[in-house]
């Protein structure tokens, strides 16, 4: 029979992905790490790591599918993405267009290719901004991330709809101001932290509290 609990990670080889697979190795689950670039750091900590995979490939995230072959998930968390800042007057469409395939599209195409692995009590955390909150918003810029960031919090609340039937409950979380290289380092609390606060999350995340969007420390986000 199954005991130890299995969570997968995207974007694990770094940053708060990597901080989220050393989290939950330390307390005694089965990790496994999707990244494009492997790390010595993922591979003391994972069980299993899928490297190569691109999320934003189709072709990357079938192979994905394939090397699970239907394994159970307990936790499925989407944590890769992208930053760009972009200014107005001099808008980069092509940097906003690939934040939004791997901020927004990317977590829903592996949301859609791993449902075989994801059975009833299974949890879907998607690592989201709060910089993706529209009634958040009072500084403006950063008109990719924003919006690449609402859309993977309007994917998340329809997941957690259609979802709720299969028992299956869903997330939003913003991980903080984290000292990682997307932003320069200039965070405000380590990933180490952050880490632990979206696990805190996601450990109390039921089908009743499905659908929301938190901050890591608890926090309700408006949207």
């Amino acid at each position: 029979m199954r005991m130890t609990s299995t969570v997968l990670i995207t974007g694990a080889n770094r940053g708060v992905g990597l901080a989220l697979a050393e989290h939950y190795h330390g307390d005694g689950w089965h990790v496994i790490g999707v990244c494009r670039t492997p790390s010595p750091e993922l591979d003391d900590v994972a069980g299993q790591v899928i490297d190569g995979i691109d999320v934003t490939s189709p072709a990357d995230v079938a192979r994905l599918a394939t090397a699970l072959d239907g394994a159970r998930l307990d936790v499925l968390i989407n944590n890769a993405g992208m930053l760009h800042d972009e200014v107005l007057g001099e808008l980069d469409f092509e940097a906003i267009r690939a934040q939004m395939e791997i901020n927004a599209y990317a977590p829903l195409r592996v949301v859609e290719a791993l449902l075989p692995c994801l059975g009833e009590g299974a949890k879907i955390a998607n690592i989201t901004s709060r910089m993706g909150s529209i009634a958040d918003n009072d500084s403006g810029g950063r008109y990719g991330y924003r919006a690449s960031k609402a859309a993977l919090n309007a994917f998340g609340k329809s997941l957690a709809v259609d979802l709720a039937p299969r028992g299956i409950a869903v997330a939003q979380l913003h991980p903080g101001y984290v000292k990682t290289r997307m932003v320069n380092f200039g965070g405000l609390i380590g990933p180490e932290e952050a880490a632990a606060g979206i696990a805190e999350r996601i450990a109390a995340l039921t089908l009743a509290t499905s659908g929301g969007f938190w901050h890591s420390n608890g926090e309700a986000l408006p949207w």
